[in-house]
């Protein structure tokens, strides 16, 4: 039986001058060239509150069919942390070892990445996010989800720049295989994990590497048709 859809005044549009969309554009812009993907993050707490805000802004992101197919865990300090950091750099070993390929190997070179994850015991959260793959209804019945990486990875985004946008610094961080966070965080088999959020203050003597803040002009990455 089909469900008849309700609809609901566009009340929360806000429409601004040329002048002032250019102006926000512009600031968003600015704001958001100043993120870095940071490794060194200081020992420091953050209230949670603010991780709640901002995975509640990452809660509003388009996705498939309006199911939100995305579970966030989010791990404050504690031996899982520990737990997590010896599972991740088991399988970062195995990476840097040659699981990986020379190709891949090769790009990543001017980054200085290696095998060692002291930030996933360092930095005050981590956010494990995973996407269902499928939902499971009322009766115990499997629910198919629609365009779940690109839901989730819409909503990462938006979380990574509600995080950026409160004062904090991020790191994406992707072992692979990531199977062992569904056991570590208690999380269902019909879940998949897709990234390792660090969240936290950037250590007063954090560096990036030059070769990140390279990126792409305009007119390379868009075409105006």
């Amino acid at each position: 039986m089909m469900t008849t859809p309700t609809y609901l005044p566009l009340s929360e549009f806000r429409e601004y001058p040329v002048e002032e969309m250019t102006r926000r554009a512009e600031e968003f812009y600015e704001s958001l060239r100043r993120r870095r993907t940071v490794r060194d993050f200081a020992d420091r707490p953050v209230p949670r509150e603010i991780i709640e805000t901002c995975l509640k802004t990452a809660g509003t992101a388009p996705n498939g069919a309006n199911q939100q197919p995305w579970h966030f865990t989010v791990i404050g300090k504690g031996p899982l942390r520990t737990e997590i950091r010896a599972a991740a750099e088991e399988e970062e070993r195995a990476f840097y070892a040659g699981k990986a390929g020379t190709e891949w190997l090769h790009a990543l070179e001017p980054l200085g990445t290696d095998a060692n994850k002291p930030f996933l015991e360092t930095a005050p959260w981590l956010i494990a996010i995973f996407g269902e793959r499928y939902s499971v209804g009322e009766n115990g019945e499997k629910v198919k989800n629609y365009y779940v990486p690109e839901s989730v990875n819409i909503a990462t985004g938006f979380l990574i720049a509600a995080l950026h946008h409160a004062g904090l610094a991020t790191l994406t961080h992707t072992p692979n295989p990531m199977n062992f966070l569904n056991k570590i965080c208690k999380r269902p088999d019909n879940e998949r994990p897709y990234i390792l959020l660090v969240a936290g203050y950037p250590a007063e003597d954090a560096t990036v590497p030059e070769h990140a803040t390279h990126k792409k002009p305009l007119d390379e990455i868009c075409s105006f048709l």
